[in-house]
């Protein structure tokens, strides 16, 4: 018995250590403590201040986008299979809610080749419906299967594209994730700890940054109006204007030669032609690599454009065949060079975004919340520990030891596991107290039920804690289940208080019930106790 007492003492001195070791390591002094317990319990939004943002992907963009690059599929594919086509359009969805409505037209299709185009389009629009208007015209609409993968894939995409972005700055403990419904919705929201000035971010975020290398046709011109007149107000067939700001207006070729899929990676540096400008050089993959070749070494004297969201960022000529490498130049600051090749390492948006919400929480305001509830978890914490001092005697201090080791190692688990503490899992601690005070409460008064139908104390113990420990499991379980649901469908704060509380519920068990049994086995063992302060 009493080696077994030792084993069970033991288990419960590591664990304590452990968790000590856990929030503070190894400290030298009360200062270094702090320190590390500052790095290792990571403090949410509304506790060190920062910035919440709630974003709308316009997926209406990325179906734009891929009803342009169908157009350019069939109208390539119908020269090849030597198809008569008049013309392609398509409509033009100006919000989330009208992404629906998107669809391709065609007119003047050549009669006599109506079989061969409805095989043509089966072959290269698998995911569009062709419903013919008349005999020579037809529309595609998006089937609702591809609609509906289209909408999830492109908020995932952006999702995926942010957080890479936001995680390439060195933020703590960035937030990340879906809000709301991404078929209905398409938002995403962003909480970044620690930034109380987001202009930068949201800048960093917002950059479509899709790279474009095209081919550079005529210019510039000093209007677009100028150059629109200058093609009689008819733009050459897959050809568009671009701007390059200070310079004028371009007309370039539509279909790009390299895309900013090509991009393997991306890096800042200074201009060595230009003491003072920066740059960004970026390499492209095996594959992006070959094309540029190719094309460069067959337009050599051509010249050649880089396209940063539609907008011109340089125009050079082609002096030669180039491989794998390029460079954005004319850029006018060390920042923006590193924010631009971020953007490009980490990929571009499938579409743009729009700013629905914004919120700054101020670093003091944080302060405030942490001050404010260490005060109400110190006051309910004196209260429950006076209680159970007052009502159940020198058993209330088996109480009190469990209730504070049951802090500890929630505390612990929280560095441990780099969960994030927020208001509300201060909550749930101040929760986790109640209920561990709630399970010494149905053990203490099952022992005293067993004490007045006349058993021996030690007997008393071991069927109080045993009669006790399936209500205790009932109630955690159940806890624990809705704290489950609140975890899946809350929000940030929600899955905050869900976590602590959880992870408080664990503790509990094994304070209240083991810790708690070791100390009452102490206090009986070895001796002939008549009366127990309970």
């Amino acid at each position: 018995m009493q080696r077994n007492l030792m084993i069970k003492t033991g288990v419960i001195a590591v664990t304590v250590l452990a968790c000590i070791f856990g929030v503070v390591g190894f400290p030298t002094s009360l200062k270094e403590a702090e320190a590390n317990a500052g790095k290792r319990i990571h403090l949410g939004l509304d506790l060190s201040g920062g910035s919440h943002l709630v974003l709308q992907v316009h997926v209406q963009d990325a179906a734009k986008t891929t009803a342009d690059a169908v157009i350019e599929n069939l109208r390539s594919e119908a020269r090849t299979r030597n198809i008569s086509v008049d013309g392609y359009d398509r409509t033009n969805p100006a919000t989330l809610q009208e992404t629906d409505s998107i669809q391709i037209n065609i007119k003047g299709v050549d009669q006599t080749k109506t079989s061969a185009f409805r095989t043509m389009v089966a072959d290269k629009a698998t995911e569009w419906i062709l419903t013919p208007v008349n005999t020579t015209d037809y529309r595609l609409n998006m089937k609702p299967s591809a609609l509906l993968e289209l909408k999830r894939s492109t908020v995932e995409q952006s999702l995926a594209t942010i957080k890479r972005r936001v995680e390439g700055i060195g933020l703590t403990e960035p937030t990340v994730q879906e809000h709301g419904q991404p078929e209905t919705d398409a938002e995403i929201l962003v909480e970044l700890p620690g930034v109380d000035d987001p202009a930068r971010i949201k800048d960093l975020i917002g950059q479509t940054a899709q790279l474009k290398i095209v081919a550079e046709k005529e210019g510039p011109f000093q209007t677009k109006e100028a150059a629109e007149s200058s093609k009689g107000g008819i733009l050459p067939l897959g050809t568009e204007l671009a701007e390059w700001p200070g310079h004028g207006w371009y007309l370039v070729n539509r279909a790009p030669v390299i895309t900013g899929q090509d991009v393997r990676s991306a890096s800042a540096r200074t201009d060595p032609n230009t003491p003072g400008r920066w740059e960004t050089a970026f390499s492209l993959s095996q594959d992006g690599g070959d094309r540029f070749q190719k094309f460069t070494g067959a337009n050599v004297g051509s010249n050649l454009g880089i396209l940063m969201d539609a907008q011109l960022r340089s125009v050079a000529v082609i002096q030669s065949a180039i491989s794998d490498q390029g460079v954005i130049n004319g850029l006018s600051s060390e920042q923006e060079s590193s924010d631009l090749a971020l953007v490009l390492r980490t990929g571009a948006l499938p579409a743009g975004i729009e700013y629905l919400n914004e919120r700054t929480v101020g670093p003091s305001l944080g302060s405030d919340s942490i001050r404010e509830g260490i005060y109400a978890g110190i006051a309910g914490l004196l209260a429950v520990v006076i209680v159970m001092l007052v009502y159940y005697k020198k058993a209330g201090i088996n109480a009190v030891l469990a209730l504070f080791l049951n802090t500890i190692l929630l505390i612990a688990a929280l560095a441990y596991f780099g969960a994030t503490l927020t208001l509300p899992g201060i909550a749930g601690i101040i929760l986790t107290v109640g209920m561990a005070v709630d399970s010494n409460v149905l053990i203490f008064e099952r022992i005293r039920e067993e004490l007045r139908a006349g058993k021996t104390i030690p007997a008393a113990i071991s069927a109080g804690f045993g009669k006790a420990w399936w209500t205790i499991v009932d109630t955690h379980v159940t806890t624990i289940v809705s704290c489950l649901f609140l975890f899946l469908f809350g929000t940030g704060p929600v899955k905050g208080f869900a976590v602590t509380l959880v992870i408080g519920l664990f503790a509990n068990v094994f304070t209240a019930v083991w810790v708690s049994r070791v100390i009452f086995d102490w206090e009986t063992s070895g001796k002939e106790l008549t009366e127990l302060s309970i």
